[in-house]
C-alpha cells in the first residue's frame, strides 16, 4: 500500500476488470470509495469502441458507479484524436456501431456509405453489426490502397459466466488474411507519436 499512496491518478480498465457484462465485480465500487476518500483522481479507459463515453456513463450509472463523461476515455475517442492529429482527409469507411459512428460524425468526419465512393481511410472498430457486405467493401478499399486504421487489438471481449465474444483483433486477422494488409492499431497497449499518413 505504501507504493500506492503517492499515486495521484489511477487508470482503470472496465470490461472484465470493473464489470463483466452487466455485473459489477466484487470490490470495484469499494475501491472507488477508497480513491475518493483519499482524493485520488481516476479515469476509466476501455479498448471497447462499440460504445461512446455517453453510453458508458449510462452503463456505469446502472451499476451504481456515478462518474462524469470526462472520466471515461475509449479507444474510439483515441482513434479520433490520432486521426485529427496525424491524418490528411476526413472521409472514412467506418465499420462500427451507431454510437461510434455518432462519435466520428460529431468530430467532423464524413462517413462514406456508397460502395463506389472511395474514402480517405478504412476504420475498423468493435463492430457488433459487422456484415459480409461491410467486410467485402472494406477489403476492396484496402486492396485499392486506402489506409487501414483499427481502434484496438483485443481478440476477445470478456462477458458473464467466463464467456467471451469475438473482438476487433479477431476481425483484424480476417482482413489481414484476405488482403495481406495490416492496420495501424490505436488502442492500448499501442502508442503513436508520429504521423503515418
Amino acid at each position: 500500500m505504501n507504493e500506492l499512496k503517492d499515486i495521484k491518478c489511477f487508470l482503470l480498465d472496465m470490461d472484465g476488470t470493473f464489470y463483466l457484462g452487466n455485473t459489477i465485480i466484487d470490490g470495484a465500487l469499494d475501491f472507488l470509495d477508497i480513491l475518493k476518500s483519499q482524493q485520488k483522481k481516476f479515469i476509466f479507459l476501455t479498448n471497447n469502441s462499440s460504445k461512446n463515453k455517453s453510453t458508458y456513463k449510462q452503463k456505469l450509472s446502472a451499476l451504481g458507479c456515478y462518474v462524469d463523461e470526462e472520466q471515461i476515455y475509449t479507444s474510439g475517442e483515441a482513434t479520433i484524436w490520432y486521426m485529427k492529429k496525424n491524418c490528411l482527409g476526413n472521409r472514412i469507411y467506418l465499420m462500427g456501431t451507431e454510437p461510434l459512428m455518432t462519435e466520428f460524425e460529431k468530430a467532423g468526419f464524413i462517413l462514406v456509405k456508397e460502395k463506389n465512393d472511395k474514402p480517405d481511410y478504412v476504420v475498423l472498430g468493435f463492430d457488433t453489426t459487422l456484415t459480409y457486405e461491410k467486410i467485402w467493401t472494406a477489403c476492396d478499399y484496402l486492396r485499392d490502397g486506402v489506409p487501414f486504421i483499427a481502434t484496438h487489438p483485443d481478440f476477445n471481449c470478456p462477458i458473464e459466466n467466463g464467456q467471451y465474444m469475438p473482438d476487433t483483433g479477431s476481425m483484424i486477422r480476417m482482413f489481414e488474411s484476405s488482403t495481406g494488409i495490416s492496420p495501424v492499431v490505436i488502442g492500448k497497449p499501442y502508442g503513436y507519436s508520429r504521423s503515418y499518413y
